[in-house]
């Protein structure tokens, strides 16, 4: 019998470029807000996973798993590294939920952290080109902001799809991160800043891609019973789901949908027995602002083609019907690779707690949206007020 499963405490680092801090730091300060939140001691956690992808090549640091057992004085408790490319955090958060939903455990950590500023950005570069195909793609000097570049080209092509859409969708994180205290640029933008930004890989500019960025975020997930003694207002976590495609963009069936989306988000919202009508926030993986617009359609939010369009009639803007990225997404709030997926849990589980400040909305359900690669790997979790 698959057990209910809530979140009960989060805990977030603010984004951005932490000179005075090590990935250690960012580590146990998530980890530390987490666990107070929740009103636990670390007697009660029974086991942690924790979500990075690079730590090797831009910290020097590998053996994740242990580390964040030791930096969070939790040894000897089991501790797992998850490494999904920018989809780890929410893989992470996946295998804790299925952990406590099997049986196996009744408390545990989920978190995810990056610490992507120490480097020079070539040398970031190389780190995050290892979520692409090496012989296929990186091998030809093909980078993500190239890679995603090629998906905006085909997505104009087919559909008629502007630069001026694809600025909208980091206008809509902007005016949201604005509202957020731990984004990493809290200040609105305009389409107009977006299309006279730097050209980084036509048609992308500088405005459309996501940052590097340091960061971490932690959430405490729980059985039903362990959760309804010690909160009062957890959130549920109503379904998991993870696909997979292709690693290289050639071997796709399509270039202008993520079939792994498709697919997980179809699944998350059949396992919670919703429709798309209930999702009121929904936080997707905008790497790049092409990446926005192609989630909503891949996920069912509009028809194929039609989300460049949606963006521009203010169909996702915070407050409408369903809210996009309230914490800023990617593009504004920030991209530590490793800790998006959590990052993007939190703010959902503080949506429906009604505990996000300015940037508040009503919702009963919420979505999260995480992608690893161009597409390579994709999970999709569903969340609400009650079981």
């Amino acid at each position: 019998m698959v057990r209910n499963v809530a979140i009960i405490g989060t805990g977030m680092t603010k984004f951005g470029e932490h000179w005075e801090k090590s990935l250690r730091d960012l580590i146990a300060e998530a980890g530390a807000k987490a666990v107070d939140d929740a009103g636990i001691s670390g007697k009660d956690i029974q086991a942690i996973y924790g979500g990075t992808m690079s730590a090797g090549r831009l910290n020097g640091q590998e053996h994740i798993g242990a580390l964040i057992a030791d930096t969070l004085g939790l040894n000897p408790l089991p501790s797992t590294r998850i490494e999904a490319a920018c989809a780890s955090g929410g893989v992470a958060l996946r295998e804790a939920y299925l952990m406590i939903a099997g049986g196996h455990y009744d408390v545990v950590v989920a978190g995810g952290a990056e610490k992507m500023t120490d480097v020079y950005t070539e040398q970031a570069s190389l780190a995050l080109g290892g979520a692409a195909d090496q012989e296929w793609e990186a091998f030809f000097g093909a980078t993500f902001p190239a890679l995603y570049a090629l998906l905006a080209r085909r997505h104009m092509y087919e559909y008629g799809t502007t630069e001026e859409q694809m600025a909208r969708v980091s206008v809509v994180n902007h005016h949201n991160a604005a509202l957020n205290p731990l984004a990493q640029y809290p200040y609105p933008i305009t389409v107009d800043d977006v299309m006279k930004s730097a050209p980084i890989a036509e048609p992308l500019k500088l405005l459309d891609c996501s940052p590097l960025t340091d960061g971490a975020a932690a959430v405490v997930l729980a059985s039903e019973d362990f959760a309804k003694k010690m909160c009062q207002e957890p959130v549920w976590i109503k379904s998991s789901a993870q696909a997979s495609d292709t690693l290289p963009l050639h071997d796709r069936r399509l270039v202008t949908a993520i079939d792994a989306s498709v697919l997980a988000g179809k699944q998350a919202l059949e396992r919670a027995k919703l429709k798309h009508k209930d999702i009121s926030v929904l936080e997707v993986h905008d790497c790049f602002s092409i990446a926005g617009i192609i989630a909503v359609e891949d996920l069912g939010f509009t028809r194929k083609g039609e989300g460049g369009k949606a963006f521009e009639e203010g169909v996702f803007d915070l407050g409408s019907d369903v809210s996009i990225n309230t914490s800023g997404g990617l593009k504004a709030c920030g991209h530590p690779v490793g800790a998006t997926g959590i990052k993007q849990a939190v703010e959902v589980t503080l949506q429906l707690q009604g505990k996000a400040g300015k940037r508040q909305v009503d919702a009963e359900y919420g979505m999260t949206h995480n992608v690893g690669g161009s597409g390579a790997t994709v999970v999709v979790h569903t969340y609400g007020r009650d079981v």
